[in-house]
This record gives C-alpha cells, sequence and structure tokens, in this order.
C-alpha cells in the first residue's frame, strides 16, 4: 500500500485523524510478483477421477486452465486499478490498523443521503460489493447511500488481531468506533456470511445508532417452535408460519439442511480447530490458495455446481474478478488469521454467548436467497429479530450476492431502507 503520512478527513464538517489515505500501488512489487510467477510454475497437479466434476472439491483439470490464465493473461496491474477507483483508508482503533473504503453519492439537492456499512465474510473481502457500490450510490427517486466497507481485523489489508479471543462481538465494538469517527450518529447495516453476525451484534450493542439491519443470511436459532415446525410445516405449512416456498425450500428436511450441510462444512470444522494447520500450506502455495477459496464460489453459488467440471464459476463470475479476490488474500498474507476467525467464533459453544441471548429489536430486512447454504423462515428468524419490516424471498443468487447478484441485492437493500425512512 502506498501512505501519505497524515489524512484529515472532513465529515459533516468534523476533521477526522486517520493513519492514511492510501493506494494499492504497492500491491504491485515485482519481487512479489516473480515470486508468485515462481511458486505456480512449480506446481504439482493431480489427475482428478473421471466424471467427478467438483464432488471432490476443484477440479484438477479445470484448475489448470484457471492457473494458466492466471499465470498468463490476468493482469494485477490493471486490477489494482480497479481496486483504485474508489477511496482506501486506514485507522487504528484497538490497536488495530482497519482498514476500510468510503464512498459518497454525487451531491444532489433534492436527496437523501443515508449513511450504509456493508460489511464481507469468509472468503470473501472488500472486493465483493464493488459492483452493488455504483448502484447504492445513486439517486433512486431522492434516496441515495454514503457507503462504508471495513475489511474484517484478519482479511485483507486490515491488520490481523495478534491475541485470542478477537470474535464478532469484538469486530462489532470495532466497527462502531469506525463509525462513530466518521461522525455517524446513526446509520444503516448489511452483511452476509460473518457480516451477517457481526451486523447484528453492532445493532445488539448500540441499537439507538442503527437504524435498520439488511441481511442476505439468517441462522436460526433452536427451540421448541422450530422442532415443531420442522414436524408439521410439511404437512400444515400454514400452522407454523410457513409460506409454500419454504416448504419447497426447507423439504425434505434432512436431505437439505442435514446432508447438504455435512457436504459443504468439512471447511469449517478445520478451521473451527486448527486452523493454522491447513493455513500453513495455503499461505505457501498460491495454487492451493486458489482452489480453497475459489471452490466455494462455486458449490455456495449453486448446489447442481458441484457435477459440472468447471464448476459454473465462469457462469456468475469473470475469473479477473475471482483471482482479485485470491490476489488480496494472497498479497496481504492473511489466509490464516481469516481462517482463525472461525475458531475464535466456534471455538465454545456459541448459544452461550450473551449475543445468542440477545434479541435484536432495530428494523429489520432480509433477503432470502434460494441457493443461500440454509434457508430461514421469516416465522424462525422472528424469534431473535423481533422487527422483521421486510422479507424477501428473492429469484435466484446464492451465498455471494453482492458479487453474484448486485442489482437485485440493491433493490432489496433500497425498497428496505425506504420502509424505513417511512416509520
Amino acid at each position: 500500500m502506498k501512505y501519505t503520512d497524515v489524512f484529515v478527513e472532513m465529515v459533516h464538517g468534523v476533521g477526522i485523524l486517520f493513519a492514511g489515505h492510501f493506494t494499492c500501488e504497492g500491491l504491485i512489487d515485482d519481487l512479489v510478483y516473480q515470486d508468485l510467477h515462481e511458486r505456480i510454475d512449480r506446481t504439482r497437479f493431480s489427475d482428478p477421477l473421471e466424471d467427478s466434476g467438483f464432488q471432490y472439491g476443484f477440479n484438477s483439470t479445470y484448475l489448470k486452465k484457471v492457473v494458466s490464465y492466471w499465470r498468463n493473461t490476468f493482469d494485477w496491474k490493471q486490477q489494482v486499478a480497479v481496486l483504485n477507483k474508489y477511496p482506501h483508508f486506514k485507522t487504528k482503533i484497538e490497536g488495530l490498523d482497519v482498514h476500510f473504503i468510503h464512498v459518497r453519492p454525487k451531491h444532489r439537492g433534492d436527496q437523501r443521503v443515508l449513511p450504509l456499512m456493508m460489511v464481507h465474510g469468509w472468503p470473501g473481502s472488500f472486493y465483493e460489493f464493488y459492483k452493488i457500490l455504483p448502484l447504492l450510490t445513486q439517486n433512486h427517486d431522492g434516496v441515495s447511500f454514503e457507503v462504508v466497507i471495513p475489511s474484517i481485523p484478519g482479511y485483507g489489508f486490515s491488520e490481523a488481531p495478534h491475541k485470542k479471543g478477537f470474535n464478532s462481538l469484538a469486530a462489532a465494538r470495532i466497527f462502531l468506533t469506525l463509525m462513530e469517527r466518521l461522525g455517524f450518529s446513526q446509520f444503516y447495516l448489511q452483511g452476509g456470511d460473518w457480516g451477517s453476525l457481526i451486523t447484528t451484534n453492532m445493532a445488539q450493542m448500540r441499537p439507538d445508532r442503527v437504524k435498520g439491519l439488511h441481511l442476505n443470511m439468517c441462522m436460526s436459532t433452536r427451540g421448541f417452535k422450530v422442532l415443531l415446525s420442522m414436524m408439521i410445516g410439511p404437512y400444515l405449512p400454514f400452522l407454523v408460519g410457513f409460506s409454500r416456498e419454504d416448504v419447497r425450500r426447507l423439504f425434505p428436511f434432512f436431505e437439505k439442511n442435514v446432508w447438504e450441510m455435512l457436504k459443504e462444512s468439512g471447511y469449517l470444522h478445520i478451521q473451527a480447530t486448527k486452523p493454522d494447520t491447513a493455513g500453513r500450506g495455503l499461505n505457501d502455495s498460491p495454487v492451493g490458495l486458489a482452489a480453497y477459496l475459489l471452490e466455494k464460489f462455486s458449490t455456495w453459488t449453486h448446489k447442481r455446481n458441484r457435477d459440472l467440471e468447471d464448476g459454473g464459476l465462469e457462469r456468475k463470475f469473470s475469473l479477473d474478478d475471482l483471482l482479485t479476490n485470491v490476489m488480496i488474500y494472497w498479497t496481504t498474507g492473511s489466509i490464516i488469521s481469516s481462517m482463525r476467525f472461525y475458531k475464535e467464533n466456534l471455538g465454545s459453544n456459541p448459544n452461550d454467548r450473551i449475543d445468542a441471548r440477545t434479541g435484536i429489536f432495530v428494523p429489520t430486512g432480509l433477503a432470502a436467497f434460494p441457493q443461500e447454504l440454509l434457508h430461514c423462515p421469516r416465522s424462525w428468524a422472528q424469534i431473535r429479530y423481533r422487527n422483521i419490516v421486510s422479507y424477501t424471498f428473492m429469484p435466484q443468487g446464492g451465498h455471494f450476492p453482492a458479487l453474484e447478484e448486485p442489482r437485485l441485492l440493491a433493490a432489496d437493500v433500497i425498497q428496505f431502507a425506504k420502509k424505513v425512512e417511512e416509520l
């Protein structure tokens, strides 16, 4: 990264001192790029099983194509220019350098500008939101958003924690401080994956500041009501608050919620127990890192992609976008610290944490994408989120909607915020 010594950003007429306003030219280091190419050239490929698609993980035949593109065609300098399209900042909070992007809409006298923080998850990064940013910062019938996108500490350009225990509650606390430093007394939040938990924690900590919480992933709680609806739902859905679409997405329950999660959660068990062991190999092999990360962009976008030799990756994403995300992890050496976030949050029983026993009372909007890993019906979400003002069955899309279906996600965020503003 390329820093200025000191940068003062004027926010609502207040000077805010940051560690630096930086660009990403420092990522274009000839020695780093030479080292990357040498490591790629030394890759030892193995042959996949016949007709295995992505069922065993990233297919080696297709991996060779991705690696060839990465080595011979991918233009990292051009992608760094894309990263620099939006202004980057760093500020020190609780001893950690926290990276964020801050994008304001073009000034118009007839529009309300609503502050919005969007938080990524794993294996994503701030770059996930680059396609949705121009949609949210343009004028929508008098409403636009001023968007702040931080990197979770330990991910990408944010400094990694140095002590044990940095979980979603710690990230939420830091991001609340960031919004306070930027001068926002009230703001909206949006998140998926870990971002959904972090933003939920922010809403629990400071409901007076969070005007609205929009999520594209919602984890249901356990309890008698959920158990009863699992038993009755397929036969008498209306008695337990299920719609026909809920029934279609949830059942057969064991197949869609247990068996499917067993297929897709092996990484979670590794990262929640011994992240450093697997991480060492990924931090040393760029091709191993790419296979590990990009396999998630295949299956988590659509489960049927497991049956395809190319994993369906280029049906929804470009190799440039996918490899840019990989390069953010590679150039910053942040794969191990990003994986540790699982152990910090799942190393003990999550149901014993204070946030698991605390309701969420701010206005909440949920966008239920059909290919999300787990479906959460509105009736289940209401157990924790007590003020749901918007619940949308999205027509298509999976786990990475900001990158995969930016227009659909942007439209839902906009309609949700307008509803809240009218309350």
